[in-house]
């Protein structure tokens, strides 16, 4: 029966880690959004541990008012990791009020928009900022 060494398999992410970081150049910073929940937190410290916490940069992208805004917070403390808080609800509106003067909105893609804002904000900060996206 097979048993999961949480060590070794840590220690190869790490590894991973370092390796594709080594490729993209010395000074390459990983960037990722910071929900505060388990996926998030887990690759961010992955990336702090294999990096350093100088070359992980954590984006936080609010839909307007966030209530649990400060466990993403809480990570980036923690972590001592920079971040950035970009607040992507007047983009959401706009481009839900743009596509619904010219049909109607699925609920789905009401859903799925505000995913897709910050996949589009993450890899634009990283962008700015010689990064990788660490996906999540």
């Amino acid at each position: 029966m097979y048993k999961f060494n949480v060590q070794d398999a840590t220690e190869k992410c790490i590894k991973w880690i370092q390796d594709f970081f080594k490729e993209n150049g010395p000074t390459c910073n990983a960037v990722l959004g910071i929900s505060g929940g388990k996926d998030s937190s887990i690759v961010a410290a992955l990336c702090v541990k294999a990096l350093g916490k100088d070359r992980v940069i954590g984006v936080l992208m609010p839909n307007g008012d966030q209530a649990d805004i400060s466990f993403s917070h809480g990570i980036c403390d923690l972590l001592d990791i920079k971040r950035y808080v970009i607040n992507i609800k007047t983009t959401y509106d706009a481009l839900i009020k743009e596509m619904e003067d010219q049909f109607e909105l699925t609920t789905q893609a009401k859903v799925n928009l505000a995913p897709r804002l910050r996949m589009s904000t993450v890899y634009a900060v990283s962008q700015c900022h010689n990064g990788r996206v660490a996906n999540t």
